[in-house]
């Protein structure tokens, strides 16, 4: 059973989000405001169309687009000024987990080969207004495409007997009640379009209505029933609470049932103030919200393990975990998370840049400029060439680490982080 999902969409233009592909009458001025809104309330994907009319325009949606991408907790499809590989490349390379080939227009068909080969066809969807352009270009699509996206609600009967692909539906107005019968059809996979946009805070409304009626969603499905836990003597579960990425833990806190049951509905943390004796969703003030990830019980079933996805500071204090306060301390070296120190060695380059230390040779490299930060990268790169070529492995293992330094110079020097060349790695 194809598993149905609510997706909103926004139409970007001039940099802020319109109302709809035809009609650029602002609806919100800040894009990344409707990203936060939609995070709140479920959406299970976001559409972005790049209405740009210039290449410069491009360029400054692009810059969007990534910031949208790294705001986003659900995964996030670019469409719109598509014409060559290399636009592709730039979506997916700003964040984008598939790119939409609009099949209305010739320069896109004529590259679907392409970059579904570079790229991979998981990574390619196509759009259509009509069941005619689906028999026309069949054995491409099916050959090259993951998904469709039908920009023409009056063409779902036609679409289901033409080709048997999954396909969402861009609906810009109808009752909601209507979307179970649209729901009903077995490739369609979910809703976009004003629809959605318009009645983001039903989300999770809807998605109970579809599961009372028999209808598969995205939601949170819990392995065990609050009864299956063993509670403290306030009748609470104790929850640690860890930074899905870095592994980092992050809080600690307490769920009576109906935190458990909000949260597992929600899929926002959602904990029990022992002090106000009353429920507690983090972030609602704060906007500091824990997407979940995913919990787990421990062996004793009396404490949980909560991975999120961590928006700002998870301590009151505005420190990023509430774990600061050291105690004591011994010497070692912590070789056992690359990427965090990965993270940590960037942050101290980081710093120098923006706190200048008399006699730093990274203060220097950045004082000479990105030239010479460059040379020295394409030094250091040969280096390895020539310590690969010498049987000692002890060598080349010196070189990568003076390449990897300089390359975080260099990443510095950009503002590129480690988080987004590991989200890049993965989406490859």
């Amino acid at each position: 059973m194809v598993v149905k999902k609510f997706i909103p969409c926004i139409y970007l233009y001039h940099g802020h989000a319109v109302r709809r592909l035809n009609d650029p009458s602002v609806v919100e001025t800040d894009p990344l405001r409707l990203v936060r809104l939609y995070n709140e309330n479920n959406a299970d994907g976001l559409i972005i169309f790049d209405m740009s009319e210039t290449d410069k325009e491009h360029e400054e949606n692009l810059e969007l687009i990534r910031e949208i991408c790294a705001a986003a907790e659900m995964d996030v499809m670019g469409a719109g000024w598509i014409g060559r590989v290399e636009d592709v490349k730039k979506l997916l390379y700003a964040g984008c987990k598939q790119v939409i080939l609009d099949f209305r227009e010739e320069s896109n068909i004529a590259i679907t080969g392409d970059v579904s080969l570079r790229f991979g066809r998981d990574k390619i969807m196509a759009s259509y207004e009509s069941a005619d352009t689906l028999s026309d270009h069949r054995e491409l699509l099916e050959k090259y495409v993951s998904g469709l996206l039908l920009l023409n609600p009056h063409q779902i009967r036609e679409t289901e007997s033409v080709i048997n692909m999954p396909f969402y539906v861009q609906v810009n107005q109808v009752a909601l009640n209507k979307l179970m019968e649209i729901f009903a059809y077995p490739n369609v996979c979910g809703v976009t379009g004003n629809t959605i946009n318009d009645n983001y805070r039903e989300i999770l409304a809807l998605k109970s209505l579809c599961k009372e009626n028999g209808i598969q969603v995205e939601t949170f499905e819990a392995a065990f029933q609050w009864e299956d836990f063993e509670k403290n003597s306030d009748g609470l579960v104790p929850v640690i609470v860890q930074d899905y990425r870095t592994q980092e833990v992050l809080m600690m806190a307490y769920m009576n049932q109906e935190a458990y049951e909000q949260t597992i509905h929600s899929g926002r943390m959602t904990y029990f103030s022992r002090s106000r004796q009353t429920l507690w969703l983090k972030g609602e003030t704060s906007g500091h919200f824990q997407y979940v990830k995913s919990l787990t019980a421990d062996c004793d079933m009396d404490t949980i393990l909560a991975k999120v996805s961590q928006v700002g500071a998870a301590c009151h204090t505005g420190a990023r975990s509430c774990f600061f306060n050291e105690i004591t301390k011994k010497d070692y070296e912590e070789t056992s998370n690359p990427l965090q120190i990965f993270a940590e060695v960037l942050d101290v380059i980081k710093d120098r840049r923006e706190h200048p230390k008399e006699g730093s040779y990274t203060n220097y490299l950045f004082d000479k400029g990105l030239d010479k930060i460059l040379k020295k990268l394409g030094e250091e790169a040969t280096e390895i060439v020539i310590a690969a070529k010498n049987p000692s492995a002890n060598e080349i293992k010196y070189e990568i680490s003076d390449f990897l330094y300089h390359m975080m110079v260099l990443m510095a020097e950009k503002n590129i982080g480690w988080e987004e060349i590991a989200a890049e790695l993965a989406n490859r």
